[in-house]
């Protein structure tokens, strides 16, 4: 089925789209032992509350929908004049491998290009081996890792450059 993105205002696709989140990200807490005690800043624990703060601080929201079921999101924040941010990339685990995720990186990619970024930038857990090589294959290089103090795991920082 053909695959839509759109831009998401409202507090009611917000609010679905945080659910959509959380269920999203239920995968990569369990596969990494993430609770809310030792990770609450993880995508697998976000609020409808934290996105509303996000969207208002000027992050641009976007839905994958299919018909009209949402199964897919993605957040795109400016960090400068030349880099871009992409957070919370989400596909629903039913439905997962059908392209969706890729979509929504390329779609991230053609939207920081038209703001006029020179690189689109994101985070990950640097021992989740196969998102890594998943972003690799989407012509993302690994930057850097960093270890923060309230985290229970090393952040990798990866970008791909935009022509």
């Amino acid at each position: 089925m053909e695959a839509l993105i759109k831009e998401i205002n409202d507090e009611q696709q917000i609010r679905i789209s945080a659910a959509l989140i959380r269920e999203s990200f239920k995968t990569v807490a369990r596969d990494f032992n993430l609770t809310k005690e030792n990770c609450q800043t993880h995508p697998s624990f976000v609020t409808f509350d934290q996105l509303i703060k996000l969207h208002r601080k000027g992050l641009k929201f976007f839905g994958l929908f299919v018909d009209l079921a949402q199964f897919g999101f993605v957040a795109v924040e400016r960090g400068n004049e030349t880099a871009y941010y992409m957070e919370k990339l989400a596909v629903l685990p039913q439905a997962r491998h059908k392209g969706y995720g890729e979509q929504l990186v390329r779609f991230a990619i053609d939207y920081a290009a038209k703001q006029g970024a020179g690189k689109l930038a994101i985070g990950t857990i640097h021992e989740h081996i196969v998102l890594k090589e998943w972003y690799k294959n989407l012509g993302f290089v690994e930057t850097g890792t960093k270890k923060f103090d309230h985290l229970p795991f090393t952040v990798c920082f990866m970008e791909k450059k935009i022509p």
